[in-house]
């Protein structure tokens, strides 16, 4: 099993949060810290599948959610995940109040640009928690 860092981004659908914050997660794993992190769909968390699970237990995780539900942070801690930080999107927007950010298919160049710091976020996280493992 890997020890990557799990990064579990909400599915949001039908909100630019639930975007914003799946784009984030996808910038962290791909582009910023590849070798240390990986992403998993949170529909197969939130419905208890196995494999999800088995990649989530006992694993230090990420969680990001747009809304203050936070199905994911829940749901990983649920499959019994290590939820180490959660992210709320919704955070990150409140520091560029009146930005146009797009809506839940596409974002503007300021939604963007709101993703690339949630991403950054993440991927310090992600380097601070391999340092102490």
């Amino acid at each position: 099993m890997s020890k990557k860092i799990k990064v579990i981004p909400c599915s949001g659908m039908g909100k630019v949060f639930g975007l914003a914050a799946r784009e984030a997660a996808l910038k962290a794993v791909d582009e910023l810290v590849p070798d240390e992190a990986e992403t998993l769909c949170l529909a197969y968390v939130m419905t208890g599948d196995e494999a999800a699970k088995d990649k989530i237990e006992g694993y230090d995780c990420i969680t990001l959610d747009g809304c203050p539900a936070l199905c994911a942070a829940k749901s990983a801690a649920i499959c019994g995940g290590i939820v180490k930080e959660e992210y709320r999107v919704v955070d990150a927007f409140k520091k560029h109040r009146g930005i146009k950010a797009g809506g839940a298919t596409t974002l503007t160049e300021d939604g963007w640009m709101v993703v690339d710091e949630i991403a950054a976020q993440i991927a310090d996280k992600v380097k601070e928690l391999g340092k102490e493992a």
